[in-house]
């Protein structure tokens, strides 16, 4: 059982629910990531997302755009952010970390050697949002032969056929996208969500996380009462900017703290 697994079931045998964080490596620095991706943990993270800069991130509003240019000046590709995990696993075994990205840095490694480095570096799972399903039975077979969760989005507009392609595959968890268009977007319809995951259900055997419009505390009980997990990452990347560098880590640690203890009531 994979780290991703093991967390979510532990999680869901004491009837609690994920909290999966998203930050972007190299976001607002270089120098900042690894006690950043520490606080998310002290503030009650279950899950890390990192993700990967990229210069055309297709699925991101402007919030985690912005991030990845950051990143991307401060000059983060792929290699500096599986060295980052690296660190983080220097202190820390037991939090799965997620990478988050677009196909082209891996393919421009390689992803035999991409797999390789990422399991040698500590990471958990692998979700890329353009590799849809149909297309990447290979890459995700390598992943599980490696220990490596390969994580899938699904939509409000996935149909049942997409759905059940995912559920062959998908491992970890699958990360079910609340809104019609990109990240940070939209007004979150509950109902919506709430019938859509029933569906979801029953083609994915493992844990459906929910994001996209996760804004606040109110919102994330919400989306767990019908999820089993919670995914935010514009909202923190908005504190990362409204925030002073040396006071990032503890801004981070407090607000995630907040949504923790939403949760958790």
């Amino acid at each position: 059982m994979s780290r991703i697994q093991s967390t979510l079931t532990a999680l869901a045998a004491k009837n609690k629910k994920g909290l999966i964080p998203f930050i972007t490596a190299g976001d607002p620095a270089p120098e900042l990531t690894v006690s950043l991706m520490h606080a998310l943990v002290a503030g009650g993270a279950d899950i890390i997302e990192l993700g990967v800069p990229f210069s055309d991130p297709m699925a991101d509003g402007p919030v985690i755009q912005r991030a990845s240019e950051r990143a991307l000046v401060n000059g983060v590709g792929m290699r500096q952010v599986l060295q980052f995990v690296t660190e983080f696993r220097k202190s820390n075994q037991s939090t799965p970390v997620v990478l988050m990205g677009y196909a082209n840095p891996i393919e421009h490694m390689g992803e035999a050697t991409f797999i390789r480095n990422a399991k040698q570096a500590g990471v958990d799972g692998v979700l890329v949002v353009d590799y849809p399903p149909e297309e990447c039975e290979e890459f995700a077979a390598a992943l599980k032969e490696n220990g490596l969760d390969p994580i899938f989005l699904l939509a409000p507009t996935s149909t049942d056929k997409r759905i059940e392609q995912v559920g062959k595959i998908a491992a970890g968890y699958v990360y079910y996208v609340s809104l019609k268009g990109v990240t940070g977007s939209g007004h979150l319809d509950l109902d919506a969500v709430s019938s859509k995951i029933p569906m979801i259900k029953r083609h994915v055997k493992v844990p459906v996380g929910v994001g996209f419009g996760i804004r606040d505390a109110a919102t994330a009980k919400a989306i767990a009462s019908v999820s089993d997990a919670v995914v935010i990452g514009s909202r923190i990347i908005q504190e990362l900017e409204n925030t002073p560098r040396e006071n990032a880590a503890q801004a981070v640690q407090a607000f995630l703290f907040g949504i923790r203890k939403a949760l958790d009531e």
